[in-house]
C-alpha cells in the first residue's frame, strides 16, 4: 500500500492516506514534478503507461509522482526520476502550485505540486511500468501544440506550461 502526505494550503504536513484514497475523496496531498531540459533548452516529456489509473497515454513532464509520508519533496523527485526514467541529475526546486481536476473515471487529483528542474543531455531508460514513451520538445512548439491539442497532456502539465512558463524560461536563462 502507497500513502501519500496529506498537506494543508499552507503546504504544512497534517497526515497520511492511502494513494487511491486520496484521490478518490479528492484530499489536498503534496506531489512532486520534474521538468528536465537539455542543452539545446528543450524539454524531456514522457507519455505515460497505457495501465496508469489514470490519464493514460498523455504526455506530461519528464517525471511525476508523491513523496511517501515522511520523504522530503526533492529526495522524492530525485528518487522518482531513477525510476521512471533511470536518470540521476541534480534537481532544484523552483516553485509550487496547487490544483484541483476530476477525472472521467471517479477520480480527483488534487495536490500541492513541488516542481524541480535540472539538466541532462543523457538519454532515458524508461521504466515501462510507468511510462511508454519519450520525447525531447522544444518549449515554444510545445505550447502550441499544447493550444492545438490539449487532450494530449495531462492536466498538471498544461498547468505548469500555461501558468508559470514565465519562471521557467527565466530558471531557463539563469542556467543554461
Amino acid at each position: 500500500m502507497i500513502e501519500v502526505q496529506v498537506v494543508d494550503r499552507d503546504d504544512n504536513n497534517i497526515g497520511r492516506m492511502e494513494k487511491l484514497e486520496a484521490h478518490r475523496k479528492g484530499v489536498l496531498h503534496r506531489a512532486i514534478s520534474v521538468l528536465l531540459f537539455n542543452s539545446k533548452r528543450e524539454i524531456l516529456l514522457q507519455r505515460r503507461a497505457l495501465h496508469k489509473y489514470h490519464t493514460p497515454g498523455l504526455w506530461t513532464n519528464t517525471c511525476c509522482s508523491h513523496p511517501y509520508p515522511e520523504e522530503d519533496p526533492k529526495i522524492a523527485a530525485t528518487r522518482r526520476l531513477k525510476e521512471e526514467m533511470g536518470m540521476e541529475e541534480e534537481l532544484e526546486f523552483v516553485f509550487k502550485f496547487q490544483y484541483k481536476v476530476d477525472f472521467d473515471n471517479g477520480l480527483i487529483e488534487h495536490e500541492l505540486d513541488h516542481v524541480f528542474i535540472g539538466y541532462s543531455d543523457e538519454t532515458p531508460h524508461l521504466n515501462t511500468d510507468e511510462v511508454m514513451a519519450f520525447h525531447w520538445a522544444n518549449l515554444n512548439q510545445l505550447k502550441k501544440d499544447i493550444l492545438m491539442s490539449p487532450e494530449n497532456y495531462t492536466f498538471w502539465f498544461k498547468l505548469i506550461m500555461n501558468d508559470h512558463f514565465d519562471h521557467i524560461q527565466l530558471k531557463l536563462n539563469e542556467s543554461l
